[in-house]
């Protein structure tokens, strides 16, 4: 079974999302990247970028497939983990610590039109998926 941190905010297309105040930390779940496998190039959007909810962040391509990363939450950029650029297999070995991949600076009414889950509620989605 993936891990799923309790501190963290899940989507239903398997990002994660730290919030600490007007930033945010984005990056795939476990879950997401046990179903990628190996991941062999991540493309990430330029810093100053404004994103909308839903809009595509980046791409991940992995040996199975290539899959388009989506803002959970709209802000702008304000970094992005240029140690993937590199090295993308920090997305499997530390998927929710060095495998992170963008972070936004956002308002408080975009957290709040964010549509995201608790880790309970994500742990049920996935297993849901998986029968």
């Amino acid at each position: 079974m993936a891990f799923t941190p309790q501190e963290l905010s899940y989507t239903k297309s398997h990002e994660w999302v730290r919030i600490e105040g007007d930033q945010v930390t984005i990056g795939i779940t476990d879950y997401a990247q046990v179903q990628l496998g190996d991941v062999v190039f991540v493309e990430l959007p330029e810093v100053g970028r404004k994103l909308e909810v839903e809009d595509t962040l980046g791409t991940i391509e992995s040996v199975k497939a290539a899959s388009d990363i989506f803002a959970p939450i709209g802000g702008e950029v304000i970094e992005i983990n240029q140690a993937l650029l590199d090295e993308p297999e920090y997305v499997n070995t530390e998927p929710y610590s060095d495998g992170w991949m963008v972070r936004l600076r956002v308002t408080d009414q975009d957290i709040q039109n964010a549509a995201l889950m608790d880790a309970a509620t994500y742990d049920k989605y996935t297993s849901e998926l998986d029968h």
